[in-house]
């Protein structure tokens, strides 16, 4: 069912059309995968979650300064690679589309390992949630035509993992993200670490799994590690002028957000 959020064995399912008020006032979301209610809760204002849905939030549109503008404002500019032009004004020496996903969710599921049902013309098929995903900003979505998202699947072995999601932005009421980071952390005996997951958004195309970060399991988080993640996550976010706010400055503000979470959830 694509409005209900459903206990299914080994796991827990949410409909595309569930809102994300709904997820983020669910108590299983909250207790089990904390930074998807999180997450969902920080989108936009209370108006917008009120309608806006966990299938509209993964497959929001990717942004970018020089395509959301008005239709004169862009044929002043001789449009872009997005929409009907020849030059990526971002990146105008390349052809490849820079435009930022900006989704909330997105990055908050990756970090459960999420899988997402697709249906179609040809039928349903599940998939892991990242390969919902192609880094190109112009196309960003591997659906085929006729396909849609039905339901998110989130497996029970890593539900009550703690995690947590913050975004920076202009504006904290309304405006879209210019960085965010999820992070999952699983602390085990002596508080080493026995599993850990970081995923970013608004700062690449298509939302972002950090690789890596191997060498913090079974150890602990000090000073040394908390800096490593943060390197790590500067490394591998990749901000254009995408935005009003400057490339150099948003891959700082990503790293900060992973260190300060990470340091949060180890202590």
């Amino acid at each position: 069912n694509m409005n209900n959020i459903t206990e299914v064995d080994g796991g827990l399912e949410i409909g595309a059309n569930v809102t994300l008020r709904n997820v983020q006032k669910n108590q299983i979301i909250q207790q089990n995968y904390p930074c998807i209610a999180e997450a969902a809760g920080s989108v936009a204002g209370p108006t917008h979650q009120q309608y806006g849905t966990v299938g509209g939030n993964l497959c929001l549109d990717t942004r970018c300064l020089f395509y959301n503008q008005s239709e004169w404002w862009r044929q002043s500019n001789d449009y872009c690679l997005k929409e009907r032009g020849d030059t990526c004004h971002v990146a105008p020496s390349g052809k490849r589309c820079f435009a930022a996903f900006s989704g909330d969710l997105a990055p908050s599921m990756l970090v459960y390992e999420a899988e997402i049902n697709v249906v179609g013309p040809s039928g349903s098929r599940r998939i892991p949630l990242l390969e919902l995903y192609r880094d190109d900003g112009m196309a960003h979505l591997t659906l085929g035509p006729g396909e849609l998202v039905e339901r998110v699947y989130l497996p029970m072995a890593l539900a009550g993992d703690p995690s947590r999601y913050e975004k920076a932005r202009i504006r904290g009421s309304i405006d879209f993200p210019l960085a965010g980071v999820a992070i999952r952390l699983r602390k085990g005996k002596g508080n080493a670490v026995e599993d850990v997951s970081i995923a970013l958004t608004a700062v690449n195309p298509c939302p972002k799994i950090i690789s890596g970060l191997q060498d913090l399991i079974d150890g602990n988080i000090g000073e040394d590690q908390l800096d490593f993640i943060r390197d790590t996550v500067r490394k591998q976010s990749k901000p254009m002028r995408t935005t009003t706010v400057a490339p150099w400055y948003r891959r700082r503000v990503v790293g900060a957000i992973a260190r300060r979470l990470a340091a949060e959830l180890s202590a």
